[in-house]
């Protein structure tokens, strides 16, 4: 599995040229700059059962989390707002890396508080345009950031963490990565995780 992780994170390295990186795209980035690191309350702790929500996808319909008790493990990742660097290369690198999540037979659902037709443009433009993200993105946005709150990932600022949360088939939490919002969680952190939830 080393070998696996060290492959995919050199191939991500290369992400923002292969992914979402034509000078159309990167036209419309924001830059952010600098944030604090991290500015939120922790709800969760390793163990917890994870909260249930039901939030709208970009694809149509509405995803719960209870969907895929005893069935899949779950990936969540939360992420601060659509048409911002980090997250701009951050979804886009887990379409290079799916086998990890086949492998540990996981689902990964990501989440942010913008709204619809927002994380409808962002998606569409940071793929190339023959391929799609392969997962489900889900809308935080009304009310607004209630996910990410009940998971103490909300920001003062009202944007969620850069956060990933791992949970087991079972419903709990497994793992918890509150990531310095100005960086991408490492890939080879995420696949441990995966090993260790799938062992539950």
């Amino acid at each position: 599995m080393g070998m696996l992780c060290i492959a995919v994170l050199v191939i991500m390295g290369g992400a923002d040229a292969v992914y979402g990186q034509s000078s159309g795209f990167t036209a419309y980035i924001y830059p952010v700059g600098n944030l604090k690191p991290t500015d939120s309350i922790p709800t969760l702790k390793i163990g917890d059962i994870a909260p249930d929500f039901t939030l709208p996808a970009v694809e149509g319909g509405k995803i719960s989390l209870s969907q895929y008790r005893g069935k899949k493990n779950v990936v969540i990742s939360f992420v601060p707002a659509a048409w911002t660097p980090v997250c701009s290369g951050q979804w886009p690198g887990y379409n290079i890396s799916k086998n990890l999540f086949d492998k540990h037979d996981a689902i990964l659902l990501g989440i942010t508080v913008d709204n619809i037709p927002t994380l409808y443009a962002w998606t569409k433009q940071m793929s190339n345009p023959d391929e799609k993200l392969w997962f489900p993105v889900l809308s935080d946005f009304y009310p607004h950031g209630a996910v990410a709150s009940r998971y103490g990932v909300l920001r003062s600022e009202g944007v969620a963490e850069r956060a990933l949360l791992v949970i087991s088939k079972d419903g709990i939490v497994r793992y918890i990565d509150v990531h310095d919002i100005n960086r991408r969680p490492l890939l080879e952190d995420l696949a441990r995780a995966l090993e260790e939830a799938s062992n539950h």
